[in-house]
């Protein structure tokens, strides 16, 4: 046992721990920052499945490491400048969108949140999910055809950029005059953000998957196919049938009722009442230093 104390004493004392003075901890404080704010951000985009894919190859590469395969281990090795770069370009969209928020961001509003003690945080309000409703069975009753993309978590500003900006506050007889025929922005989806309009005339990936129906036409295909790239939810009004259908995780359920619809677009609202403790504690804190004074 002494032996044991005193090779641990002999190797503990030849460790030397580096001073920490208040300019590091300033610079640990803002790497944890930014990296935080990165991987929040990321979250929510497409960069997210990539990035997840990544991490995949990066655990083969371990597993060659540990197993000795050096024909892969070379192969790596000499496409390694080649592999950076098409992950620069792979990822440039998303690069570019976080440099452009970076600048519109509020850094004292994200380290100290300023707000009520208790909020309700949700994607879009309940007066939207109604103007959708009833605009979608206004449109179905006259077959007029709409593409509605309800964006979620992941971003779709590449395909915003695809259309007409319009930015507006969301209503059923906005919808109804942008998919009227004949006029300029019917052509194409509109992509809905929170409670407005943000973009009308938009092109969407169309669908691969050969178990779709033939029946299907080119507004379902394009529905299905922005559902399978992102977590949006996507309304399509037939413009033959009048039916109303919603794509989702790369299904389509059709012939939908609008008791369902307001179901489906309850679930992607993902309301919920979340607490603001840091804000209530310094209301506390205040409150407490005013009765003092008194």
């Amino acid at each position: 046992m002494l032996w044991f104390e005193n090779t641990v004493t002999r190797y503990l004392s030849k460790i030397s721990f580096p001073a920490i003075g208040v300019i590091d901890i300033i610079e640990i404080a803002l790497i944890s920052f930014f990296v935080y704010q990165f991987m929040v951000w990321i979250k929510f985009t497409r960069a997210y499945s990539l990035l997840k894919g990544i991490l995949v190859v990066l655990f083969f590469l371990l597993v060659a490491y540990i197993f000795r395969m050096d024909t892969i281990l070379w192969i790596v090795t000499n496409l390694a400048n080649v592999m950076i770069i098409a992950v620069v370009v792979i990822f440039q969209p998303e690069l570019r969108r976080v440099l452009e928020q970076l600048g519109q961001k509020n850094i004292m509003t994200a380290l100290i949140p300023l707000g009520s003690g208790r909020d309700v945080k949700e994607r879009f309000s309940d007066r939207t999910v109604n103007e959708l409703v009833r605009a979608c069975f206004d449109m179905g009753e006259v077959y007029t055809g709409a593409l509605i993309v309800v964006e979620q978590d992941i971003l779709l500003t590449e395909y915003e950029r695809t259309g007409i900006n319009i930015d507006a506050v969301l209503s059923s007889q906005l919808l109804i005059n942008i998919f009227e025929h004949n006029t300029p922005l019917h052509d194409g989806a509109v992509l809905v953000r929170g409670d407005r309009i943000v973009a009308a005339t938009c092109y969407l990936p169309l669908s691969d998957n050969m178990e779709l129906s033939k029946q299907l036409g080119t507004r379902h295909r394009a529905g299905v196919g922005i559902s399978e790239v992102s977590d949006s939810v996507t309304i399509i009004v037939s413009e033959e049938t009048g039916r109303i259908s919603v794509a989702r995780d790369g299904y389509l359920e059709g012939d939908i009722s609008s008791a369902r619809l307001r179901e489906i677009l309850t679930q992607a609202q993902n309301k919920k009442v979340v607490e603001n403790r840091k804000q209530r504690q310094l209301l506390k804190g205040r409150v407490k230093h005013e009765k003092k004074s008194d």
